[in-house]
């Protein structure tokens, strides 16, 4: 039985990535969020927890702020948690009471291998979709909505012409025009992933798509990365004409079309906002629960203005 006192806290400095990769690569539950790298390019800070011979790891990537430690979910994260072989309740719960009392609020979201009643913690449920694309394309095609397959119809009319391996800065100009009238994310971290994608993509771990009007204007653009037999639909851009016409309908299509007959899951990242998930499951995909963590040790006061 694992109990906190087997698990040990490591700072970032300590932590052996190659026997940390070689647990995540391994795990039953691995998603490359969970690598040394994506974490190194995307994490403010990260620390880690360790249990036995980096036989299960959980990273926490942290900040500061007012003074105090916190646990937080970095920008192009979508879930990180208790990663391994035969991870279940007990040992997600050690893992959580083993995290350093330093760390005084937590929002975090574990992943689907995670998923358990958990006694000393009150976890809550997010949505994620998944399409498996073991099928030929035909029958996959089949799973489309009526009203999406009418859509690709209208694009391949209007002569959008679909573009693999474009620039990447592209791509997240695209990407950061459309979040930036929404939230407010700061350079740095579009920066970070741009590293992180040519370091991916060195190792052919990565793909992405863009639909271009005749003219060759971007309208749409989509980045997936691979790994544990999964392809994640990372980043998506979207320009309001291309909105207008449904080109991202395109970006996934053509995506869905390359990769099918391949054991892999097209992993959808979300979504817990109901448009966004109309919008995957109408291509098919189902449904798949991870658990979000909130925690609170702040003192009454500074809680209070938290909240």
């Amino acid at each position: 039985m694992v109990t906190p006192k087997d698990i040990q806290y490591l700072e970032h400095k300590n932590v052996n990535k190659a026997k940390w990769d070689l647990c995540v690569g391994s795990a039953d539950n691995g998603l490359i969020y969970a690598y040394s790298y994506y974490l190194d390019h995307m994490a403010m800070h990260w620390d880690a927890l360790v249990f036995n011979d980096y036989e299960a790891v959980m990273p926490l990537t942290w900040n500061k702020k007012y003074g105090f430690y916190y646990l937080h979910q970095p920008f192009l994260c979508a879930s990180l948690g208790v990663f391994g072989k035969k991870i279940d309740a007990k040992i997600t719960e050690a893992f959580l009471r083993a995290i350093p009392g330093k760390f005084r609020y937590w929002d975090i979201y574990l992943n689907s291998g995670n998923l358990f009643p958990l006694a000393d913690f009150k976890p809550y449920i997010r949505l994620n979709h998944v399409l498996n694309l073991k099928k030929n394309y035909d029958d996959l095609y089949q799973l489309f909505r009526a009203s999406y397959k009418q859509t690709l119809k209208r694009v391949e009319q209007a002569g959008c012409i679909i573009k693999k391996d474009i620039a990447i800065e592209e791509v997240m100009a695209m990407t950061k025009s459309q979040l930036d009238p929404v939230v407010k994310i700061k350079d740095e971290r579009y920066e970070r992933f741009i590293q992180l994608y040519r370091v991916i993509c060195s190792n052919n771990h990565a793909v992405n798509y863009g639909v271009y009007t005749p003219k060759d204007q971007l309208l749409a653009s989509g980045v997936f990365l691979f790994s544990h037999q999964r392809a994640y639909y990372i980043l998506a851009g979207n320009h309001p004409n291309g909105r207008t016409l449904g080109a991202s309908h395109q970006v996934i299509n053509t995506f869905i079309k390359d990769h099918a007959e391949r054991n892999l899951v097209l992993d959808f990242e979300g979504s817990d906002i109901s448009k966004i998930a109309f919008f995957f499951k109408s291509f098919g995909a189902e449904e798949e629960l991870y658990p979000g963590i909130l925690y609170n040790r702040l003192p009454a006061l500074v809680r209070w203005l938290k909240n």
